[in-house]
């Protein structure tokens, strides 16, 4: 688990928790966690509020410091004294925050949170980061031997998301965790198998779809290795994508994606391969991250062998771009497959990661042509020189030859899979482009 403190957002709905977060992710040299937890109301245990106050009083049990927000425009309500009296039980390093306080004749407001009986409130404006200075001391102060501080102008201190100019992660793989991203449709099963595989209930899981409404991160250790899960919303066609919150949640699930480094889809093994799958799908490849799919709920499945067969045959003919992907069979609710799935997690990881040597590549490259050369273009032969490897995360190559712009398609489709299949990198994505290029510096290197 991370050893940096983990610092909890509690308060009733709609008094600016997500705001607050999105201010402090990335703005301050402090680095800690940050937990943006549901919005605290009294609800039946066996209710969606319910379950979600059970999951905002495990962080808050979970967390080293918890930042109290009310809403200074309206006051401390009874629910607001509620809360506060079960926090105070917690025996936790505790921050009133007065948000909203932009503007005057708040004072009544400030003075009413004495009657919590957890201090003096800090007066903020998340929305326009007033008060931010005094609420970044009083943190510092709670969690103080704690802390660790990120490098001036870095996006450490909340989210540790360190990118290069391609969005591609460039920390040192021993110092970070692996980076999973766990996405799908609406209701694939996404929480349930996130809670599974770490063995607790910390995400909120239920029958209603749509729950998840934000990308929620979850360290764990599977064999030795350290992991980061994120869980998402579950992504719907843009028609069906109603309310600023909505597309606010599909926006959060996307950038997690972006920011992955094998990203598992999971698929309902009983409608598997819907248009959104497919979609969701290629926007991973154009994003260019390792990629399993999960084929969940595989207990509701008759016929395991021949179901399996079919569809791999169906991936195979759907997504030809990510030709033999892994589809690894389980069950969130049961357990089945968790070890299976991270298996083929670690394996896309290293396919990902797969760098050739320039020498075997244009020895490939030199057969090849031998057996299929190039056609030729308005009567004249395009020619291809040689190739090299610009990067990986995903594998990049670059061919040179004559006339670029004229090489058909269908010719550098025919590379790219022959490039999959002869380095045995299956399921990853794969860029090749073309530039023009003279003589063949390699030659006769390895």
């Amino acid at each position: 688990m991370s050893a940096q403190p983990t610092v909890a957002l509690v308060g009733r709905p709609n008094v600016g928790k997500s705001t607050l977060f999105n201010r402090l992710v990335g703005k301050n040299d402090l680095t800690f966690q940050v937990i943006d937890t549901a919005g605290l109301e009294e609800a039946d245990p066996e209710s969606l509020e319910g379950r979600m106050r059970a999951q905002t009083e495990m962080a808050i049990r979970e967390a080293d410091a918890i930042l109290f927000l009310y809403d200074a425009r309206a006051g401390i309500t009874p629910l607001d004294k509620h809360f506060s009296d079960m926090i105070r039980r917690m025996d936790r390093e505790v921050i009133l925050v007065a948000n909203k306080a932009e503007g005057r004749g708040l004072e009544a407001g400030l003075l009413e949170a004495y009657e919590l009986g957890l201090g003096e409130a800090i007066a903020i404006s998340a929305e326009h980061g007033q008060g931010m200075a005094d609420l970044y001391d009083a943190v510092r102060d709670a969690l103080e031997g704690r802390l660790g501080f990120a490098e001036p102008d870095s996006e450490e201190a909340v989210v540790n998301l360190d990118v290069d100019e391609e969005g591609n992660l460039v920390e040192p793989q021993q110092q970070r965790p692996l980076r999973v991203t766990v996405t799908g449709r609406p209701n694939a099963g996404k929480s349930t198998l996130i809670n599974r595989m770490i063995g607790q209930d910390r995400l909120l899981t239920g029958p209603e779809a749509g729950i998840t409404r934000d990308s929620i991160s979850v360290d764990w250790v599977w064999r030795d290795r350290e992991v980061k899960l994120f869980d998402t919303a579950g992504l719907r066609r843009k028609a069906r994508v109603q309310g600023k919150l909505e597309k606010l949640s599909v926006a959060d699930a996307l950038r997690a994606i972006k920011f992955a480094e094998v990203v598992v889809v999971l698929l309902d093994a009983t409608i598997p391969f819907e248009k959104q799958d497919l979609q969701i799908v290629d926007l991973i490849v154009r994003e260019g991250r390792a990629l399993v799919i999960g084929l969940n709920k595989w207990d509701l499945v008759e016929n395991h062998a021949a179901k399996l067969r079919e569809l791999r045959e169906e991936c195979e003919r759907l997504l030809p771009q990510v030709r033999g992907v892994e589809l690894v069979t389980l069950s969130g609710l049961n357990g089945q497959g968790l070890d299976k799935l991270m298996q083929a997690v670690v394996r896309a990881y290293d396919i990902w990661n797969t760098r050739i040597s320039t020498g075997r590549l244009n020895r490939w490259l030199t057969g090849l042509i031998e057996h299929h050369p190039p056609p030729a273009v308005a009567g004249r032969r395009l020619k291809i020189r040689y190739i090299t490897q610009a990067k990986t995360r995903p594998p990049m190559f670059i061919i040179f030859g004559s006339r670029p712009e004229a090489m058909p398609e269908s010719y550098m489709r025919y590379l790219s899979n022959g490039l999959r299949e002869t380095f045995e990198m299956p399921g990853t994505p794969i860029r090749v482009q073309m530039r023009s290029g003279g003589d063949n510096p390699y030659d006769k290197k390895d």
